[in-house]
């Protein structure tokens, strides 16, 4: 790693976006466009515009309600989105006219359990993640629980690719190294494999994390560094291919971190520990996105916030294979869907619509 980058301070946190409904997730494009999951209604994506208008990009569906965790943009302008149901999951397309087709539903035969993230290779293939087989969700909240498993699709095939992790999280493809890393959330841990075909092999561990962190959100800068951000704690680290570690961002909830702490020990980590705001400013950040005319302003998807938070870089960041694709039909589609056409969506949703599922 270079020379220390320095403490970001929560004085220079900046906000995009509002009336957003779970911002678990960032994902930003070359147009200036950031895109967050929605959970409104039947469920899709909110879209902050460069000028910071919102658009609501819901699917049209009255029969089924997508919850999504992760996303990612496609060429032509659809989205993935991993469908984090209460008791199910699934990889699922949102179009620009609204239309969810399913993508990914089972796996070697399986249904696959509610589903937490999707990265997107350049070729199309994706590395799905599921955090847990344990229902409901909260009993993988446990030091001891390995239960967690990634997904290689490759055209229309879906093969297990790495199993035995605990509570699977975000996973990229490293920009220099044929490796792909994965946060391990409650196993405390940031995961190395070597990407072989459609198998995963040669697990390292790259670093691991101390009371109070819970590894979640992973994004990777131009010198190859990941940063990892920690949701309960609300930390930010960067860290380098060989482990180490440097706090570059806190807004930690003092004495709140040891209860947690507890009750994650005692394997009584439940809901309520995920879903409480403990932070003076950032509302239990679950991801970071790279985007802006240079690459240096760091999105941060809050889990329980109604906006998105962002914050200037000392260094830039590597895109995403994503970040340059063509989005114009969605762009286009969303010409009149301003947020306030959207009211009733939101007045419509019931208190279910709002919980925070993870």
């Amino acid at each position: 790693m270079d020379e220390a980058l320095g403490r970001l301070s929560l004085d220079n946190i900046e906000w995009v976006g509002h009336s957003l409904v779970r911002p678990e997730c960032a994902v930003t494009h070359q147009t200036g466009y950031v895109f967050a999951p929605d959970w409104t209604g039947p469920g899709g994506v909110s879209v902050i515009g460069p000028d910071g208008t919102v658009f609501k990009h819901l699917a049209h569906s009255s029969f089924f309600r997508v919850r999504p965790n992760g996303i990612v943009l496609e060429p032509g302008g659809t989205i993935l989105l991993a469908h984090l149901g209460d008791e199910t999951g699934g990889i699922f397309r949102l179009h620009p006219d609204g239309g969810v087709e399913p993508v990914l539903v089972s796996v070697e035969g399986k249904p696959l359990p509610p589903t937490n993230f999707i990265y997107r290779e350049a070729d199309g293939s994706l590395w799905v993640t599921v955090s847990t087989r344990k229902s409901p969700r909260a009993l993988g909240y446990r030091p001891d629980v390995d239960d967690g498993f990634i997904v290689r699709v490759d055209g229309k095939v879906a093969t297990i690719a790495a199993e035995g992790l605990g509570y699977t999280n975000e996973c990229i493809r490293h920009p220099e190294r044929n490796e792909l890393w994965v946060n391990e959330t409650f196993g405390r841990r940031l995961t190395a494999f070597e990407i072989i075909g459609n198998r995963l092999s040669s697990r390292r561990t790259i670093c691991s994390f101390a009371d109070g962190d819970y590894p979640d959100g992973l994004a990777f800068d131009a010198d190859g560094c990941a940063w990892v951000t920690s949701i309960v704690s609300n930390r930010l680290y960067r860290i380098s291919p060989d482990g180490k570690k440097e706090l570059v961002l806190e807004d930690v909830p003092g004495e709140k971190i040891n209860e947690v702490e507890t009750a994650f020990q005692a394997g009584e980590m439940a809901r309520p520990h995920l879903d409480t705001p403990f932070g003076a400013v950032l509302k239990n950040i679950s991801n970071l996105a790279f985007g802006g005319p240079d690459m240096r302003t760091a999105y941060l998807g809050c889990l329980l916030g109604d906006r998105m938070a962002s914050v200037k870089c000392p260094i830039p960041g590597a895109p995403m294979p994503s970040y340059t694709v063509d989005i114009s039909p969605l762009l286009g589609s969303l010409g009149t869907k301003a947020v306030e056409e959207q009211k009733g969506h939101v007045e419509q949703s019931n208190l279910s619509d709002r919980c925070l599922s993870r």
